[in-house]
């Protein structure tokens, strides 16, 4: 049931008045690049102190998660209000309070599959952005066929010796606990036999090896995993039933990285592209062609904002369709690739620097090749587009 418009218009000025008193300018200017992102954790570098105090601040308030029930830290807020706070955010040009696989993808998976002993001891650290999360899902031989994962967990009474390895595991190597699909049962059919734990990135026996993409950089890598002790009071859902934990979060990763299309929509393409082209004497940019490009991207982007909006509406009322989120994985993918290339475009040749103080080393580069990751993490651009063939609109023969 949707809220008076009046309530809504209160709760507008109240949220107005909070962030216009409690967030910083620093934070309130485009993201120079990724590596400015606020990801928290227990060893978490901040930008600056004001990153640090914003990410604090809404975490306090419960607003990193803002329609998480408040028992869990989360901020309440009705899927109304949560709009409010949003458009909000999005006036002052605020960055996120908080980048945080625990929030887009675990959180979810545990207020959805969690006991209330595991809700109350991980949702709140989520929010406060006091512990960071990493997913062990990839395999060698398992990325596409993700129900085949080898990765062992062998009963110890109370608790399990796990021993494998994971691939593209995002942050593994900054990251303090993880989510991990493990075999439970090897003689089960391949989708069941699997269990999700959770378990600390300081244990005993994990180590993780960066890989380093054409970039220079990379947030992916291998994870390995010699006689880990994981406790059973950690597994989450049912036992060998972690495949339907998995297709559940599955469905809000893709969401997630789709997002990412919106989220770094805070990079200024008309202050870059002012620098490198300047303005002509109406105050525009002085290249008609590489105006309109933007103008595009800018459209196309506030309608892919409307589109998140609606399939959360749909999601929050049971409604929403499955292969909803590889549209959205697809889509937001393209347009941040389309968004760096534009990027690049617009900071002309001092956007291929590659070192450097004046050039932050290469961050436009290296963020522009980053992107090209996107089509492939988290389900390639191809497999996507085979779900909503198949499953979204059921065309013949897919």
């Amino acid at each position: 049931m949707s809220e008076p418009a009046s309530d809504l218009e209160t709760f507008r000025a109240e949220t107005r008045a909070w962030l216009e008193a409690n967030c910083p300018a620093e934070v309130r200017e485009p993201m120079p690049s990724e590596a400015d992102m606020i990801w928290g954790g227990r060893n978490a570098v901040f930008a600056t102190p004001a990153h640090e105090r914003w990410m604090r601040t809404m975490g306090e308030r419960g607003w990193t998660a803002p329609e998480w029930p408040r028992e869990y830290g989360g901020g309440g807020l009705s899927r109304e209000q949560a709009k409010v706070l949003a458009s909000e955010l999005r006036r002052i040009k605020a960055q996120p309070a908080l980048n945080s696989f625990g929030v887009w993808m675990l959180g979810p998976a545990l207020l959805a599959f969690g006991t209330e002993e595991q809700k109350k001891r991980f949702l709140p650290e989520i929010v406060r952005g006091e512990i960071r999360w990493c997913q062990g899902y990839s395999e060698p031989g398992a990325g596409r066929d993700l129900a085949g994962i080898q990765t062992r967990a062998e009963d110890r009474g109370d608790h399990w010796i796990v021993n494998g390895q994971k691939v593209w595991t995002s942050y593994a190597d900054k990251a303090d606990w993880i989510f991990c699909l493990v075999r439970t049962d090897p003689e089960a059919p391949k989708h069941k036999g699997i269990s999700f734990v959770l378990f600390d990135m300081t244990t005993p026996g994990v180590s993780t090896r960066p890989i380093t993409l054409i970039s220079g950089k990379s947030p992916f890598c291998e994870t390995f995993f010699d006689d880990v002790r994981v406790e059973k009071a950690n597994l989450v859902g049912e036992l060998n039933r972690g495949w339907d934990v998995a297709k559940y979060l599955l469905a809000h990763e893709r969401t997630m990285i789709g997002a990412m299309g919106e989220v770094m929509g805070g990079a200024a393409l008309g202050r870059t592209a002012a620098k490198a082209v300047g303005l002509d004497e109406a105050g525009r940019l002085d290249d008609p062609m590489l105006r309109a490009r933007i103008a595009e991207l800018d459209v196309d982007g506030a309608a892919f904002r409307l589109a998140l909006e609606r399939t959360g509406d749909l999601a929050k009322a049971g409604r929403a369709h499955p292969a909803l989120s590889s549209v959205l994985k697809y889509y937001g993918s393209e347009l941040n690739k389309r968004r760096h290339e534009l990027l690049m475009a617009a900071g002309g040749a001092d956007a291929l620097e590659w070192e450097g103080e004046r050039s932050r080393d290469g961050a436009a580069a290296r963020d522009w090749l980053r992107t090209k990751a996107n089509s492939i993490e988290g389900g390639t651009s191809e497999i996507q587009l085979n779900i909503i063939a198949k499953h979204l609109l059921q065309l013949p023969g897919a």
